[in-house]
């Protein structure tokens, strides 16, 4: 496989909004950001991957681009971006935009002259059907509730939107369309954006009966002439492509260096395990052993072909500790460790969602008219309207909200967790006095200081980055134990996820083995690998 600069680098994703605000109006900006730098740096990370900060009117935080060109005035403005991106090269971080190219803002110029004039060249930038306004196309439901079709009386048509009705989806058949972005792109490129994140870039091809095609192979004709045109021209462009439901076999084809389309997707089997912001929000029960199985088949998958991303959570999922983990003390942070090495063992590139290295959790006691995601919001209105009691809706928004991910970062215990000096768009979780980044920086022993020695490990271990996987004990219902093979060298994970003690039997003496990583005190003997606890071990051993 040929190395690549990005293989052992670590990414950081920020939510803009809610990561520092540096002018006490509330909302986090690129001034927070570059105040925040050295902390990046001193945690190890490689590149940040910075949320959507095109001009945008915010149905979606910044997920409805009203300006390709533009920087949203909430965030800064262009010249503070600038010197983001020239500290961040300082520092050597690699800056990523997340972009947004499956639809645009309503309220986009491109979209004000489509729904004016059917013979407007930006009408055909836009999904159009035939109907009556009593008599919509078929079609089934938005992500974020309703139809996916909206009537124009100024052009007696329906548009087409996959997401929200402020949200019409771009038609990619349009040749001058894919120009137009290819275009933007570059004008990125050329101020020093080295990285995109590519919003579900899987819905960009549609089925004809109002619906997303994302097994379409013209998905991947446009991916390949979108290289080809923006980043494929340098091998210093880092891309991953959003594409919640690719099999192992779709992302072999995406990532595959020959293939000359991304280097890497984000896919959502693991996301979808529980039942959270799936379908319709029901819990779902799971086994370890089927957690297992998910991690083996994108790990074995992908170990000749492509590349994988690792990652527990974003923006769009609850915190990790509370879904994956166990957030009440005094388990948070020893079991927040013990998924951190189970998930940074494993071969692919890390991404760390902000907060998610000294503990966050998701929030407690919000009443329903306290959520500002969109979906949340629409979920809960479309409940009522099906006579749910505001308890049970509750109950739902509390598990599944994206709003979860999305509270400020909790910097110190000063009021609003240190994260603006004035009133934030959206509270602070409470539990902010006792975790935050100041507490985390005092403590050697602190979560923050576990994932740096991560990040760094990763950055000289080659049988991290390029080891083969192998699982150990696929039945075991306590714990979950891999290799990873490399020349000489062998690395051993084991990771109990139980409150409870659990052993399994040794298939290797790890008392000759060097201990890389550990969140406990006990050690392991020749004849039994016995853990406490969310207790995890990285060792490496010689072959």
């Amino acid at each position: 496989m040929k190395r690549e600069w990005w293989h052992s680098l670590t990414v950081y994703q920020i939510y803009t909004r809610s990561f520092c605000d540096s002018n006490g109006d509330g909302i986090g900006d690129f001034g927070g950001i570059l105040q925040k730098l050295d902390y990046l740096q001193e945690l190890g990370v490689g590149a940040i991957w910075l949320s959507p900060f095109n001009d945008s009117p915010n149905c979606d935080n910044g997920y409805d681009v009203s300006d390709y060109y533009k920087v949203m005035e909430e965030a800064g403005t262009m010249e503070e971006l600038e010197e983001l991106i020239a500290a961040c090269e300082k520092r050597e971080i690699v800056v990523m935009m997340d972009l947004v190219l499956n639809h645009s803002s309503h309220l986009h110029p491109w979209f004000l002259e489509a729904r004016k004039d059917r013979n407007s060249k930006y009408h055909d930038f836009y999904i159009w059907k035939e109907g009556t306004k009593e008599q919509p196309p078929e079609g089934g439901g938005a992500f974020f509730g309703g139809s996916t079709w909206e009537w124009v009386p100024e052009v007696q048509e329906y548009y087409y939107h996959s997401f929200s009705v402020m949200q019409p989806d771009l038609n990619w058949k349009n040749p001058s369309l894919r120009k137009e972005l290819y275009r933007m792109l570059q004008f990125w490129m050329d101020k020093g954006i080295r990285g995109f994140r590519l919003d579900a870039i899987d819905n960009i091809v549609k089925d004809g009966h109002g619906g997303n095609d994302t097994h379409s192979e013209q998905i991947h004709t446009y991916l390949m002439e979108m290289n080809q045109n923006t980043y494929g021209k340098s091998e210093q462009i880092l891309t991953v492509g959003e594409t919640g439901g690719a099999t192992v076999e779709m992302a072999q084809q995406y990532s595959d260096p020959e293939s000359q389309e991304l280097s890497m997707i984000f896919q959502f089997e693991l996301m979808g395990i529980d039942g959270i912001r799936s379908g319709n929000w029901d819990p779902k029960p799971y086994t370890l052993p089927q957690l297992k199985q998910i991690f083996e088949k994108w790990q074995t998958g992908l170990e000749e072909k492509g590349w994988n991303s690792l990652f527990w959570g974003n923006h769009d999922f609850p915190r990790v500790v509370s879904r994956f983990g166990n957030d009440r003390e005094p388990y948070r942070e020893k079991s927040a460790k013990m998924l951190a090495v189970l998930l940074h063992g494993m071969k692919g590139t890390p991404y760390i969602y902000q907060g998610e290295e000294i503990g966050m959790t998701n929030v407690s006691g919000l009443r329903i008219e306290d959520y500002q995601d969109i979906e949340s919001v629409n979920f809960a209105e479309d409940r009522k309207k099906e006579g749910w009691e505001e308890e049970k809706i509750r109950t739902y928004l509390a598990r599944n909200s994206r709003d979860h991910a999305r509270t400020p970062m909790q910097w110190n215990a000063e009021k609003h967790a240190g994260f603006t000096a004035g009133t934030p768009w959206m509270a602070e979780n409470q539990n902010y006095e006792e975790i935050n980044v100041e507490n985390s920086r005092k403590n050697p022993d602190s979560l923050f200081y576990f994932y740096q020695k991560l990040i760094a490990l990763r950055r000289k271990n080659d049988t991290l980055v390029y080891g083969d996987f192998r699982l150990i004990e696929e039945e075991n219902p306590d714990i979950f134990a891999y290799e990873r093979n490399l020349g000489e060298k062998k690395l051993i994970v084991l990771c109990n996820f139980r409150d409870t003690a659990a052993e399994m039997k040794a298939r290797y003496d790890l008392t000759k083995g060097t201990v890389l990583v550990h969140n406990d005190t006990e050690s392991l003997t020749k004849e039994v690998w016995k853990l406490q606890p969310y207790e995890a071990y990285m060792i490496e051993l010689l072959q």
